[in-house]
């Protein structure tokens, strides 16, 4: 934390290499945090990218109250969840002036290891409804704790504990038990 304060001072001074090397350290976890959000590689990438721009932007303006890592990881959260709104509004719309539904057939993410339970894994977890996605997400690839979530979220711990143990039985239900803690 204490590296990022330094390279933050930097970069305010005009230090390019200090923006590479926060973006070097992040941009990672991030790609793998929106990409297991949205299911979908591409927008990922421009989510992550989005939100650099953002914080390049305001810099000026930015200030670091806790872990650099936190608050990307929400900007992260907020533009996921904009795009999935963005998304729904769209497909109903789109629903709407064709007058027919669409297959709610989703695309499996393609990740890394090309390996079946990888892609089926993955499958369950796109199919979670987007709050259980979303928590068991944060808490396992954005190692956020239960009470970080509920902040984020607006909502009790409860809440969060109640859907990440409700999205792991879903997943282990879809995985025919294979899923462990």
């Amino acid at each position: 934390m204490f590296e990022d304060r330094i390279l933050l001072w930097k970069f305010r001074c005009g230090d390019r290499d200090a923006f590479r090397l926060i973006y070097d350290k992040y941009a990672g976890d991030l790609l793998n945090l929106a990409a297991n959000l949205l299911a979908d590689k591409n927008q990922a990438e421009d989510v992550v990218q989005d939100v650099f721009i953002s914080f390049v932007e305001s810099i000026e303006r930015f200030r670091l109250t806790g872990s650099l890592k936190g608050y990307l990881a929400t900007c992260i959260v907020n533009r996921s969840r904009d795009y999935m709104r963005k998304k729904k509004r769209q497909q109903t719309a789109a629903e709407n002036r064709l007058g027919q539904t669409t297959s709610g057939v989703k695309n499996p993410l393609q990740l890394a290891i090309n390996s079946e339970e990888l892609l089926k894994l993955s499958h369950a977890l796109t199919e979670l409804p987007y709050q259980q996605r979303e928590t068991i997400v944060l808490r396992l690839h954005g190692e956020m704790r239960f009470r970080q979530i509920a902040r984020l979220n607006n909502v009790s711990v409860k809440t969060i504990q109640s859907r990440y143990r409700y999205g792991l039985e879903k997943l282990r239900s879809a995985m025919n038990g294979e899923v462990k803690k």
